[in-house]
């Protein structure tokens, strides 16, 4: 899983077992932190020989699952399919402050507003709390889910906190007293995979979902305001509907909003553009989908520098990054920034050997509901075997043995003895 993000003037970047973090305005020593030589584990808990399910020992990879970056760009955090959990100080040169471990692999990071704790969401449905402060202190368990959690983000005066599951629900929870359900947003049909709330609005919630969909929301009411469809947003080359893409299942994997909330950009797997929304001013504020970029290649990620540019992370190991500024004619790309030159260059060496490992078919393919409809085998299965009883009778009917059944045969053979 490759990943990027914008943690102050660095740009980090992650994929396999390795964060890169690369400076955009000077040329120093990119910090690498590789998880495959950090601390391990030491087994002294009967836990630590079970895997995330309760079963045999499972071994991590030590592949990178997740990463956070604090609201100010001070801190940052990893966590890794070896159940570590890492927190940095993102100063000059960054630092690692302490390496802990979780109950479970996790799927979701963030920091409170705050930056007094950091909330982890896990595979079994929980969210911990780590203390930021104490930055070797163990986790609090927070609250849980019945299902797989997906994404986790917290309203911006750290008053609630919102979670969303593989069963397509998202729980909106007061923080200090999470068994306090301040409300549910019920309206997708397949797991809610990414959440924002943007700068804009601290009262609107966005939601992406493995059925194509973004929603936004009053989140505190659970009242559904908009909704777009990205599958049918997306537009083929020639500028017309392209009814292949749309068969396709496509879920949305990130969105992310500029500083200033003006704009937020999505992000759907399997597809080569991205989707912009911009906001649009009025008695009653909404948001309208503005423009398409068209990449070279699917996309990895996206995520907003401080400065309002748009970096995209793409499958390419001649140019893994390309940047999008926002002009009066729309979103051009900006070639010929040095910045960019800088991070690429010292991203190369270690993206040439970590690139192939970047691609995976879905993150989420294994997520979607099945659905086993056995009415048409079942159909099939009586068709041929009234075929073969059909076939039978008319066997015996052939052979004049058509009337005779094995019950009135011994019934004769009974009066003659």
């Amino acid at each position: 899983m490759a990943t990027i993000a914008a943690c102050g003037e660095w740009i980090v970047s992650t994929c396999d077992s390795k964060l890169i973090s690369i400076h955009t305005k000077q040329d120093r020593e990119p910090f690498v932190f590789d998880c495959s030589a950090a601390e391990k584990k030491p087994k002294d808990t009967e836990s630590d020989n079970k895997s995330d399910d309760g079963g045999a020992d499972e071994t991590g990879h030590d592949v990178i699952l997740a990463v956070a970056v604090s609201p100010t760009g001070r801190l940052a955090a990893l966590t890794d399919d070896s159940k570590r959990l890492v927190l940095f100080r993102c100063d000059s040169p960054w630092q690692c402050i302490s390496t802990r471990w979780v109950v479970r692999r996790c799927t979701s990071l963030v920091f409170s507003q705050a930056e007094d704790q950091l909330l982890v969401a896990d595979k079994s449905g929980d969210v911990y709390s780590f203390s930021v402060e104490e930055p070797h202190r163990t986790g609090e368990l927070k609250l849980g889910h019945l299902s797989m959690l997906l994404a986790l983000t917290l309203s911006p005066d750290d008053r609630y906190v919102i979670s969303a599951d593989r069963d397509e629900k998202i729980r909106v929870s007061h923080l200090k007293s999470p068994h306090n359900i301040q409300a549910f947003c019920l309206a997708h049909r397949e797991f809610v995979s990414s959440l924002l709330i943007p700068a804009a609005h601290r009262e609107w919630l966005l939601s992406g979902s493995g059925d194509g969909n973004v929603i936004l929301w009053q989140y505190e009411s659970g009242r559904e305001l908009q909704r777009w469809d990205m599958r049918k947003l997306r537009e083929a080359p020639d500028g017309t509907k392209d009814g292949e893409e749309e068969e396709k299942r496509s879920a949305v994997s990130r969105i992310t909003s500029s500083p200033d909330g003006l704009h937020v950009v999505v992000q759907c797997e399997r597809a080569a553009t991205v989707q912009m929304l911009s906001l649009e001013k009025g008695t009653e504020d909404r948001l309208t989908p503005s423009h398409q970029l068209t990449l070279p290649h699917c996309p990895l990620d996206i995520t907003f520098d401080p400065r309002g540019r748009l970096w995209v992370l793409l499958d390419s190991a001649d140019t893994p990054f390309q940047v999008y500024t926002h002009t009066q004619d729309g979103w051009q790309r900006d070639a010929d920034n040095a910045e960019v030159s800088r991070v690429t260059e010292a991203l190369k060496p270690y993206w040439k050997a970590l690139q192939p490992l970047a691609v995976a078919e879905s993150r989420f393919e294994h997520l979607y509901k099945v659905n086993f409809d056995n009415m048409e085998s079942y159909m099939e299965k009586k068709r041929l075997r009234l075929e073969q009883q059909k076939s039978h009778w008319g066997k015996k009917r052939m052979t004049g043995d058509g009337n005779k059944t094995p019950g009135k045969k011994r019934s004769k053979e009974n009066k003659v003895k």
